[in-house]
């Protein structure tokens, strides 16, 4: 087997560079969608049916782009093809979803709310999937750590983009961040925009600054026969599930922690908004269309932003930290300290109103919304952890002929436990806390604690960089 050659820093950036755009795209939906479905007339206990939706887009969507990345080469490449055909899709998606007001003459408005929050999420995982393959395909093993923690570092920049756009729009350049009951706010449709050109044009950056090796080569170095073709038992249908009987055990045993994990990232996504405003805002429970609701909203984009550039520091660091001490004692503790961030936002409440200056605008926030930014270090920790550290423990157990199919069944482990949560949490939420979100973050910060614990049950081989 021919030795795979190492990559400079500025081509693993390039690799990922289109995850900026993606994840900014992400950021702008995790944030805001419950605002929108809101305003167009979803009911607060019916917030994580709708949110099913992006889980059960990844969940039909990631195995079947991952499995036909593994058999593509045409002048693109093997996993560009996907990478570019998902944004653009995307990119169209998010300049749709905020404008469901205006086909109301055709469908239910939530309903084409709901429609554009699928196809925007199914196209968000069409593009996603093969980004995190590329790494695999591209970096030698004992570059993987710098590979993902690179991602993760470009993933969490976006992600601070976009989630402060809808703040910075309404504070800076005075856009209306309100807007009658069934339509959304200005500012929410032009970050919407804004995001969805700036994910087009990253991904196209990525697109042409890598090249792909050719088959030929790349058996070379993966110690494949160029020239082998699928095994019939593993053709088709039936063949996908026979696929999953070979599954590595590394595979299944992250899968615990996944399930933990983004358990407790769906209930904070969904969750957020109304917890905080009703937590720190005073509002009342289903209140979406005040001025204290709507300023809340804006909040949120600024706590995501602070967890994304939290994550994007510790990204920076998490490479030589992993080096040094190992990949699955980094991602242990970071979730512990994400289970603790979650809890502890319990206790900051209320306050007087300050007047806050966040450099680019001042703004007046009641006291318990800066001290939220607390626990949001803890919560960048652990997402900058997962974006990278279980891609990292896994790719070292996949074969290289099925790195594709199997980071898209991967994939089975983050839409798993986001539909089981979409679906219990609405009456978890109702019949046990009466609509009060804020207990629904402690969940959340309870099934972190649960993920710290279940690393240790991984059983992985790393190879680091010298």
């Amino acid at each position: 087997m021919k030795k795979m050659p190492r990559l400079s820093f500025w081509q693993i950036w390039n690799l990922s560079f289109g995850f900026l755009g993606i994840q900014m795209g992400f950021a702008l939906q995790s944030a805001n969608v419950s605002r929108i479905l809101s305003n167009l007339g979803a009911d607060l206990h019916a917030l994580p049916l709708f949110w099913i939706a992006a889980p059960a887009m990844g969940l039909i969507v990631q195995p079947i782009v991952g499995s036909a990345s593994d058999k593509t080469w045409n002048k693109l490449g093997r996993r560009k093809p996907y990478i570019l055909g998902g944004a653009i899709i995307a990119a169209l998606s998010m300049f749709l979803m905020p404008n469901a007001s205006i086909v109301v003459a055709v469908m239910p408005v939530l309903l084409f709310g709901l429609l554009m929050f699928a196809l925007m999420d199914g196209s968000f995982n069409i593009t996603m999937q093969p980004f995190r393959a590329l790494v695999a395909d591209m970096t030698p093993s004992e570059q993987r750590n710098l590979g993902y923690s690179t991602q993760s570092f470009l993933i969490n920049a976006g992600a601070v983009i976009g989630s402060i756009l809808p703040f910075v729009l309404t504070n800076s350049l005075k856009i209306s961040n309100t807007a009658p009951t069934g339509q959304v706010p200005p500012s929410v449709i032009w970050s919407f925009y804004i995001g969805g050109a700036v994910l087009l044009l990253s991904v196209i950056w990525t697109v042409f600054k890598t090249k792909e090796y050719p088959p030929e080569e790349y058996a070379e170095y993966k110690g494949l026969d160029a020239n082998a073709e699928v095994e019939p038992k593993y053709k088709g249908f039936w063949g996908f599930f026979r696929l999953l009987k070979i599954t590595p055990k590394t595979m299944i045993q992250l899968a615990i922690v996944q399930f933990f994990s983004w358990f407790a990232l769906y209930l904070m996504w969904v969750y957020m908004t109304p917890a905080v405003s009703q937590h720190v805002w005073g509002c009342e429970i289903g209140d979406s269309s005040s001025q204290a609701a709507q300023d809340a909203g804006d909040w949120i984009g600024i706590l995501f932003a602070g967890y994304s550039l939290f994550a994007a520091i510790f990204s920076i660091f998490m490479t030589k930290i992993a080096n040094k001490i190992g990949r699955k004692t980094v991602y242990s503790v970071a979730l512990f300290i994400g289970g603790l961030a979650y809890i502890s936002s319990f206790f900051f409440k209320g306050g007087d109103i300050v007047h806050l200056n966040l450099l680019f605008t001042q703004v007046d926030v009641p006291t318990g919304a800066i001290f939220w930014m607390i626990p949001m270090l803890g919560v960048g920790i652990a997402w900058a952890a997962i974006l990278a550290m279980p891609y990292a423990i896994l790719s070292d157990s996949l074969p290289a002929d099925k790195m594709g199919v199997f980071m898209g069944v991967f994939n089975f482990t983050i839409a798993g436990p986001q539909i089981l949560s979409g679906l219990v949490a609405g009456s978890i939420l109702k019949h046990f806390f009466g609509g009060e979100a804020i207990f629904m973050i402690i969940i959340a910060g309870v099934s972190m604690l649960l993920g710290a614990v279940s690393v240790f049950f991984v059983k992985s081989e790393e190879k680091v960089e010298a």
